[in-house]
């Protein structure tokens, strides 16, 4: 079946107005920056700061916290659906994706975070699923299928997974980006996605440090 992954860009004032998310598949929230209140009813459930992350597939309500919020939200759809698009000033689309996926049971949503030291790469690789990536700080060049693409903060890019990826990262500065990948749910626990393309390089010293927020199975 065919669904659709999108990443939505949510810009959230001090204890600003509400937003309202409803019932999806999947959904990862991150915050970027500030921190965030996750309400269900008039009650809050928590509150969540800077470079943390949750897996909230209900509906729930999204309220800025003590100060400004930058959030990453993915959700992951019906291809055809539209009934979970926001219409807010607070929310900015920033990339969807198709992606085909079989039964939902047997797939995770992992959300992690992905850091590289000035002058970094990540050497030719693949993954075992799809998913949406968005950089948070520094620049990436992402190499792949004879083109380049050159991404700056707040720039979100789709890898499916089977194609083969180079990516090298700014000269000066560190980078990071946060992703969302659905996956087989036979890697959960934190096992690695990826899948080097030349031998050799597997056992070659990585620039690339991983810090997993979100591992858990997709309830249908």
């Amino acid at each position: 079946m065919n669904y659709e992954i999108r990443l939505y860009l949510d810009q959230l004032t001090a204890k600003s107005a509400p937003l309202e998310l409803k019932k999806t598949y999947a959904r990862a929230i991150y915050i970027a920056e500030g921190s965030l209140a996750i309400k269900n009813g008039t009650s809050t459930r928590l509150t969540l700061s800077q470079n943390s992350a949750i897996s909230i597939p209900e509906l729930f309500t999204l309220s800025g916290g003590s100060v400004e919020a930058t959030i990453l939200r993915w959700e992951l759809v019906d291809e055809v659906d539209r009934t979970n698009e926001i219409q807010s000033k607070q929310s900015t689309l920033l990339l969807a994706a198709k992606i085909a996926l079989g039964d939902l049971s047997q797939y995770i949503i992992r959300c992690d975070r992905v850091d590289f030291p000035p002058h970094g790469e990540a050497l030719t690789h693949k993954h075992q699923g799809g998913g949406i990536r968005c950089l948070l700080f520094g620049s990436i060049q992402i190499h792949t299928m004879g083109n380049i693409h050159a991404y700056q903060p707040q720039g979100a890019w789709f890898e499916a997974g089977p194609e083969s990826v180079y990516a090298e990262t700014d000269k000066v500065l560190a980078s990071a980006f946060a992703r969302v990948m659905i996956l087989p749910k036979a890697l959960i626990g934190g096992k690695s996605s990826i899948e080097y393309v030349n031998a050799d390089d597997i056992s070659k010293p990585k620039t690339q440090r991983y810090q997993i927020f979100i591992d858990e199975l997709i309830q249908k």
